[in-house]
């Protein structure tokens, strides 16, 4: 019982449903890729992953600097297409199924690079308006 209720609630954010959709349609996917989907900050995607994890949905794998995520082996089939049919017809699942054929289509190192760059503007912009 206590398996099933860690996966009910990591799966009770609508953040982390709309991470296992994504996986569940690539085969895995980097923190950077999935920081980029979501929209929200590197550690915020680290703890919703580790929430995934450790409730056994999801398994990472370190490549160099990145760490890439995948459904876990033993993801429960059942559970999955439960999730699929839950979200069915959502308009936010929609929309994030075309922004990820465009974020998977960038090589990641550049993707990590161009987030970077927005993330330096955004700062620089806040610390003008301060000073202003």
């Amino acid at each position: 019982m206590e398996k099933t209720l860690k996966r009910i609630k990591a799966l009770a954010d609508g953040n982390r449903m709309r991470t296992i959709m994504a996986l569940s349609a690539h085969d895995e996917l980097c923190v950077c890729q999935i920081t980029e989907l979501l929209q929200v900050s590197t550690p915020t995607v680290s703890r919703h992953m580790s929430v995934l994890q450790n409730a056994g949905l999801v398994e990472n794998r370190k490549d160099a600097r990145w760490v890439h995520y995948r459904l876990a082996s033993g993801f429960p089939e059942a559970l999955l297409n439960w999730v699929q049919t839950s979200v069915k017809g959502s308009e936010i699942i929609a929309n994030d199924r075309k922004t990820l054929e465009t974020i998977v289509a960038n090589p990641v190192d550049e993707l990590c690079k161009a987030r970077k760059q927005r993330k330096e503007s955004e700062l620089l912009t806040i610390m003008n308006e301060i000073t202003e």
